[in-house]
C-alpha cells in the first residue's frame, strides 16, 4: 500500500503541475493579449486626439474650414476627421475623429462655438489715460485691453489677464504689481469690431423686433409784435425731432414709447421677439426692469439705464438661472442721473459699447450715489468714470461692485457680438 500511496501522491503532484502550468501559460497569454491590446487602444486614441487638435487648429485658422481628412497615414494607423455644422443660426461646429490602429477605433468628439465678447468681465479697447486699476478693484472673470494696464497697488484679477500692451506701474513694480491668479498673458490683439451691431440687425429682421426710427413734429409759435399801433403777427415753424424710445423689461413682457409722454404699448416678449434679438434703429433708448428669458438689445445711439435692470432669478442666487441680457449700444451706455439712480443701480446684463463707454451721466456733479452692483460684464470701446473719489471715500457718482456672472464662460446673449474666431465648449473622449 505504501508503494500505491506513493505513486497516487506523484500522479496527483503531476495533475496539480500540469494545471497550473497551463493556466500561468494561459495568464501569460492574456497578458501579452491584452498588452497588445491596450497598445493598440492607446494608440489609436493618441490618432483620434491628434486628429481632433488638427482640425481645431485648422478652424482657429481659418472659420470657414470644413474639410476634414479622409483615410490620412498617421503614426502607423489611420486618421479620419469630420467637421459638421450643428446649429446654424449660431453657427456651432462639431468635430468628429477617428484614429485607427491595430484593429482599433477611438474617437473623440468636440465642439466648436464662436466665441463671444460677452465672455469678458472686462474689456477696453482704451484706458482712457487717466484712470488706474486700484489696491480696491477686483476682477473677477477674464479680462483684456488694447492699451496698458495701469495698476496702482495690486490690483487683483481671478480670471486670466491679457494686453496687447504692457503694465505700467503708477510708481513702480514693488508697489504696484497686480495679483493675476489666472495667469497674465502680453502682446494679446483682439480688437473690437467697428460693425458688430450689422448681424444683430440682420438677426432682429429674420426672428426678432427690429424697432424702426421714430420722429416727431415738434411745433413753434413766434410772436412778433406790430408797429404804430398795428396789430402783431404770429409765425408758426415745424421741426422734425429724432424720438426716444422708451423700453421697459416686465417679466415675460415689454412695454415701449417713444418719448416721455407717449403711448405706451404692452407685447410679449417671445412673440414680438422670439429668437430674443430687439434692435433700435436711430434712436437714443431709455431702458429699465426686470427680464425673464434670454435677449439682446441694441440701439444706434447711447443707452441709458433709467433704473435697476435685473432679472428675475439673480445667477448669484441662483446658479442654474436661465435669464441672460445683452445691452449692446453703438456708443454709449449711461446711468442716468435721476432720482432713481441716486441711491445705488442694480444691473444683471452683458454690456457692450461699440464706439464709446460705460459711465454714469454728471459723474462729477451728481451726488453720492451709492454703488453699481453689476452682475455681468463690461465691454467698451474708452472706458468712462462713474464717480470721483477724494483719498478712500466718494465725492461724487458712484463705487463698483461688480461681480462676473460665470454662466458666460459657456453662454451668450443671442447674437451677442463675436471676436471673430472659435473656442472649444466641449471636448468628449
Amino acid at each position: 500500500m505504501g508503494g500505491k500511496a506513493a505513486l497516487l501522491l506523484v500522479l496527483g503532484f503531476s495533475m496539480i503541475f500540469l494545471i497550473a502550468t497551463q493556466n500561468f501559460g494561459s495568464i501569460s497569454n492574456r497578458a501579452v493579449d491584452n498588452m497588445v491590446d491596450y497598445t493598440n487602444e492607446t494608440v489609436a486614441h493618441d490618432i483620434a486626439v491628434s486628429g481632433a487638435n488638427m482640425a481645431a487648429n485648422a478652424v482657429f485658422l481659418d472659420n470657414s474650414w470644413m474639410s476634414g481628412y479622409s483615410n490620412v497615414n498617421f503614426n502607423d494607423g489611420k486618421l479620419n476627421v469630420a467637421v459638421q455644422i450643428v446649429d446654424a443660426v449660431k453657427n456651432i461646429k462639431k468635430i468628429t475623429s477617428l484614429g485607427t490602429f491595430g484593429g482599433i477605433t477611438r474617437q473623440v468628439q468636440v465642439t466648436l462655438s464662436p466665441s463671444k465678447f460677452s465672455k469678458f468681465a472686462y474689456y477696453s479697447v482704451s484706458e482712457n489715460g487717466t484712470i488706474w486699476w486700484t489696491g480696491t478693484d477686483t476682477v473677477w472673470g477674464p479680462f483684456h485691453t488694447q492699451d496698458y494696464l495701469r495698476a496702482y497697488d495690486h490690483p487683483v484679477f481671478y480670471g486670466k489677464a491679457t494686453t496687447k500692451k504692457s503694465i505700467k506701474y503708477y510708481d513702480k513694480q514693488k508697489n504696484d504689481q497686480p495679483y493675476f491668479l489666472g495667469g497674465f498673458e502680453q502682446g494679446v490683439d483682439l480688437p473690437l469690431p467697428t460693425d458688430g451691431l450689422a448681424p444683430i440687425k440682420i438677426d432682429a429682421n429674420t426672428g426678432g423686433w427690429d424697432i424702426p426710427k421714430s420722429t416727431s413734429t415738434v411745433y413753434d409759435s413766434v410772436y412778433k409784435a406790430g408797429k404804430k399801433g398795428k396789430p402783431g403777427t404770429w409765425t408758426v415753424t415745424t421741426t422734425t425731432q429724432t424720438d426716444t424710445a422708451y423700453i421697459t423689461f416686465v417679466g415675460d413682457s415689454v412695454k415701449i414709447k417713444y418719448g416721455y409722454n407717449k403711448t405706451v404699448s404692452t407685447y410679449l416678449s417671445k412673440t414680438i421677439a422670439p429668437n430674443g434679438v430687439i434692435y433700435v434703429e436711430g434712436m437714443d433708448v431709455r431702458l429699465k426692469g426686470t427680464v425673464s428669458g434670454q435677449y439682446t438689445l441694441a440701439g444706434e445711439g447711447d443707452i441709458y439705464l433709467d433704473d435697476d435692470i435685473v432679472y428675475t432669478q439673480d445667477p448669484i442666487k441662483y446658479p442654474n438661472s436661465t435669464d441672460l441680457l445683452g445691452i449692446c449700444a453703438k456708443n454709449n451706455v449711461w446711468i442716468t442721473d435721476n432720482a432713481a439712480n441716486h441711491s445705488d443701480i442694480n444691473i444683471n446684463a452683458s454690456v457692450y459699447c461699440e464706439n464709446g463707454g460705460f459711465g454714469a451721466e454728471n459723474y462729477s456733479s451728481r451726488p453720492i450715489s451709492g454703488n453699481i452692483n453689476l452682475t455681468g460684464g463690461i465691454i467698451q470701446d474708452t472706458r468712462q468714470a462713474v464717480g470721483t473719489f477724494s483719498g478712500s471715500g466718494i465725492s461724487s457718482g458712484f463705487s463698483k461692485r461688480y461681480k462676473y456672472d460665470d454662466r458666460l464662460m459657456s453662454i451668450s446673449p443671442p447674437s451677442f457680438p463675436g471676436t471673430g474666431s472659435y473656442e472649444i465648449v466641449s471636448w468628449l473622449e
